[in-house]
């Protein structure tokens, strides 16, 4: 299940990682920069109100699934699942009419968190429907769902931003592509209701599994913004600009590989728990860490390694230098933040421990607000981008002593030993290189260094990579 998935879920993460690049370049030109803020904001808004009010009953989806189905109460699950959804949803205009009745904002502004509240509900509706697929291992289905609304909401959103709709374009476009999609989907999701009926005993559990899940991602989101504010404080927004640029860049493109992983890895291990119980997910579990180490940590330090010219050509020439310096440190705290989102932490929603993801979280999140108000005042950018790096991996270090008390998964340390050190020979060698800046020089240190690390894990055929890899082109070149 995780080989398929991680076959069929690509092409989501290419679409999307070419969105989130094109996102940036296009949007900072076509909007203002008050636009363009109040666009930020305004997602910001959003994310936060569908992890508070619905990312509950997502995240009970994509759990209990297979374990209904096993029971033949897939029926129950739905209904249950889906009024509990109802419930939450008639929260959002609630909030909605507080917040743009009483913040005291611009009329673009409130425009723009008008946008977000209504793309929440529709948003989360079909976030609902690519889960039951993803759980049910329909990996075509849900790869398309996320590939329209990743590209039709962005080129709806661009052409609403170009005839002049302000910050709100990329949010309506987000909505409207949504909406669409639940057009087509969400009649026969809710005939799988038919013969179902709301257990108060699931709803109890889904709520116990769920709502840690969503306070634990709310502190996520405490933990990568605390440091803008405080930047902000004490620096002006100008270093908060750079910083957030050199960031973005960073962890978009860490992303992208961790949520590709993600989507294919987390049904597989729900998966084998449920069907095979704790030794099919120890070996499904250290098959995913090693490939996930192999995969993404040549792509962190090649980030922190090419980031120069990187920089030089995606972003603009007042902010290069201070993103340049920013990107090195957020590849590694984005790779830690990776494995720990990614891995470490699915031992928690896979013991359905999931108040222990509070207490997690919540280390890292102290961790950072102590570090940064500490540092900055003396460092200053510096300051942050250390209390950052040490923030992840403190919280890297709680996830994987605390899982021992929920489901604890195992940690390829030989493989994690044998990427590091074709890391470091990889490194030696693009140090020696001149920096000659621009295209050239990221198309030459990027393909020299994906050939030395690919030319030493295959050569050592670390964790049986060439098997796994011949494997791989047999399923795309016969698929089942």
């Amino acid at each position: 299940m995780f080989w398929r998935g991680v076959l069929g879920y690509l092409p989501v993460n290419i679409a999307q990682g070419v969105v989130g690049l094109l996102t940036i370049v296009l949007f900072t030109r076509v909007l203002t920069p008050e636009q363009y803020g109040a666009y930020a904001l305004a997602f910001s808004a959003l994310s936060l109100t569908q992890t508070i009010l619905l990312t509950w009953t997502e995240a009970a989806m994509a759990r209990f699934h297979a374990k209904r189905a096993e029971e033949d109460r897939l029926a129950d699950h739905f209904a249950t699942l889906y009024r509990l959804w109802g419930a939450a949803a008639l929260v959002t205009p609630v909030v909605a009419v507080i917040v743009l009745r009483w913040l005291p904002v611009s009329a673009p502004m409130k425009v723009a968190l008008a946008a977000a509240f209504a793309a929440v509900l529709v948003k989360s509706l079909t976030k609902l429907s690519q889960e039951r697929r993803r759980a049910a291992g329909e990996v075509s289905g849900a790869a398309l769902l996320d590939i329209v609304q990743t590209v039709g909401g962005f080129s709806l959103g661009l052409i609403l931003a170009l005839v002049g709709l302000g910050g709100a374009a990329p949010l309506l476009g987000m909505g409207a592509i949504s909406l669409l999609c639940l057009v087509f989907v969400l009649p026969s999701d809710l005939a799988r209701l038919r013969g179902g009926h709301f257990d108060r005993a699931m709803a109890r559990d889904y709520a116990t599994y769920g709502l840690p899940v969503a306070l634990s991602l709310i502190l996520a989101l405490v933990l990568s913004t605390t440091d803008r504010f405080l930047l902000a404080a004490y620096l002006g927004e100008a270093t908060v600009g750079a910083y957030h640029a050199g960031y973005s860049l960073g962890s978009r493109t860490l992303d992208v590989l961790f949520i590709w992983l993600g989507m294919a890895g987390g049904p597989a291990l729900v998966a084998a728990l449920e069907r095979g119980g704790p030794a099919a997910l120890k070996i499904a579990a250290r098959e995913q860490a090693s490939f996930m180490i192999l995969l993404t940590l040549p792509a962190a330090v090649g980030l922190a390694l090419v980031a120069p010219p990187l920089v030089e050509l995606m972003v603009g020439e007042s902010l290069r230098a201070g993103a340049t310096h920013v990107t090195p440190w957020i590849a590694a705290s984005g790779w830690l933040s990776g494995v720990t989102t990614y891995y470490l932490l699915q031992g928690f929603t896979l013991g359905r421990r999931t108040p222990l993801l509070i207490v997690s979280m919540a280390a890292p999140a102290v961790v950072n607000l102590a570090l940064n108000l500490l540092l900055i005042p003396r460092f200053g950018l510096d300051g942050a981008l250390w209390a950052t790096t040490a923030s992840y991996g403190a919280g890297a270090i709680a996830a994987w002593v605390l899982g021992h008390n929920a489901q604890p998964l195992p940690v390829p340390w030989g493989t994690l030993a044998k990427a590091g050190g074709a890391c470091l020979l990889m490194t030696a060698v693009l140090l020696a290189l001149p920096s000659q800046g621009g295209l050239a020089e990221l198309a030459l240190k990027a393909g020299l260094g994906a050939l030395v690390y690919g030319g030493v894990v295959l050569g050592l055929n670390v964790d049986g990579l060439r098997g796994k890899l011949s494997g791989l082109v047999r399923r795309r070149a016969h698929p089942a």
